[in-house]
């Protein structure tokens, strides 16, 4: 495994990681989640992704519990949690990143996770009802209590970025440090355009989601749906008309002769893709058993082989489905 600084941060993440969406508290059990983890402990695997949301808190709890099972090192690891969707339906509790909100969800966070701090907050979405200034400050401020080492967003735009960054600037608070957004190979704008004067300017890094656009790219849905899918799951069917698209199924049809010739799995060239941009600082994976986190760890050898031309020839097959 190699290692990567999270933006110009001193702190380093492994180059694949591990995700908990989806997966815990819904498509496996406790045991198997541990098994899942240690198999990616074990391959060098040092950030684990979460999020007060995920499976409504009962992912922290089941994350929570299997570090203290495995007994690492807690500097041994990362582990990050993100807030924005929350867990109740009062007006201060959902949909929000007001100050009230976040400085009850870090305690509720470290709670169920049974930690003393978390290495990475994240502000799961933009709030456009809260002013920028007081997320800043409160996010600051949750550093400064020690219970998070850096704070950071998903799925914003490089303008509130750049906002929430001139605000801790201009008023001396620790600046967000990195963002969350999808990328994968039909996934691009946002990351490589979008964002593009952001890594030199402010140092961003990046822990990217959904590498292999929610399984599309590992070519099991070129046939249709599986019973077991992901797009089967209660509150998950608007995947359903993305993992069916003709257009993108006859792409990953496509991309498959690139992963023959390279002699490797469809997912791991998507990983391994996505880890040859060097402004991301970890890909996120996800499992629902130990040999798919064993499989998703050799896309690592993958990397390697994505030579100039193997690139060019993957964007030439991309190019109809670039989004």
């Amino acid at each position: 495994m190699n290692y990567r600084r999270l933006g110009n941060a001193g702190l380093k993440v492994s180059e694949l990681s591990f995700g908990s969406w989806v997966s815990f508290g819904t498509q496996m059990n406790v045991d198997t989640a541990y098994e899942c983890m240690v198999a990616a402990y074990d391959a060098g695997v040092n950030f684990f992704d979460n999020a007060e949301a995920y499976a409504r808190g009962e992912s922290e709890v089941i994350m929570g519990q299997i570090f203290k099972r495995a007994g690492w090192r807690r500097a041994s690891y990362v582990v990050s949690t993100k807030f924005f969707w929350g867990l109740n339906d009062g007006p201060n509790e959902r949909n929000t990143l007001n100050r009230k909100y976040l400085m009850q969800a870090i305690d509720g966070s470290l709670k169920r996770l049974d930690m003393e701090y978390v290495d990475l907050i994240f502000c799961h979405r933009a709030d456009p009802n809260t002013p920028i200034e007081e997320t800043v400050f409160a996010m600051d401020d949750i550093i400064r209590q020690g219970k998070a080492l850096y704070w950071g967003t998903s799925e914003w735009t490089a303008d509130e970025i750049r906002a929430a960054w001139e605000i801790a600037e201009r008023h001396h608070l620790h600046k967000p440090q990195m963002e969350q957004p999808q990328y994968n190979m039909f996934h691009r704008e946002r990351v490589e355009k979008e964002y593009a004067r952001l890594y030199g300017d402010i140092g961003l890094g990046l822990t990217i989601w959904s590498p292999l656009a929610s399984g599309l790219l590992t070519g099991k849905y070129n046939n249709g749906i599986p019973a077991d899918s992901r797009a089967n799951l209660p509150g998950y069917e608007w995947l359903k008309s993305a993992l069916s698209d003709p257009t993108r199924i006859d792409t990953v049809r496509s991309l498959q002769g690139v992963a023959d010739d390279l002699g490797c799995s469809m997912s791991q060239l998507a990983l391994a893709w996505c880890v040859k941009n060097p402004h991301v600082s970890t890909v996120i994976t996800g499992a629902s058993r130990p040999a798919q986190v064993q499989e998703n760890m050799k896309a690592m050898e993958v990397v390697p082989q994505l030579t100039a031309d193997v690139m060019a020839r993957i964007d030439t097959v991309l190019s109809p489905a670039k989004a």
